[in-house]
């Protein structure tokens, strides 16, 4: 079972930057293949923001939601099991709760095949 932990949400003015992080730790020895991050606005569905697949240690590959793609940069650290996600200029329809997953065999936009989620992180852009 892996546990992810999320920090670094709050409230910004729009055009600003914050950065999520999220921490997984695994109870059992286990490989995690991909980690990335969804996020949910009110009244909406679950939606992906972005994921990245490592290899030999490095970032293998990244992807990006349209929505985001320019403002946001993915990044992580496979020995670490860590990932970051930097958010610049920040918009109002950028206001959700963040969530970290991760999983052992796949990278998916789709949110039910990621194994793992944590708890969210509050992240609010105000006009």
């Amino acid at each position: 079972q892996v546990q992810l932990v999320e920090s670094g949400g709050g409230l910004v003015q729009a055009g600003g930057s914050l950065t999520l992080s999220c921490a997984a730790s695994a109870r059992t020895f286990g490989t995690i293949y991909a980690m990335g991050w969804f996020r949910q606005a009110p009244g909406k569905e679950r939606e992906f923001v972005a994921a990245l697949t490592w290899s030999g240690g490095r970032t293998y590959y990244a992807d990006y939601a349209d929505s985001v793609k320019g403002r946001f940069t993915i990044s992580g650290d496979n020995a670490k099991r860590t990932v970051n996600l930097q958010m610049n200029s920040l918009k109002p329809e950028d206001t959700a709760v963040y969530y970290c997953v991760a999983d052992p065999q796949r990278l998916s936009r789709g949110a039910t095949t990621w194994s793992y989620w944590g708890q969210g992180t509050q992240v609010a852009v105000s006009s």
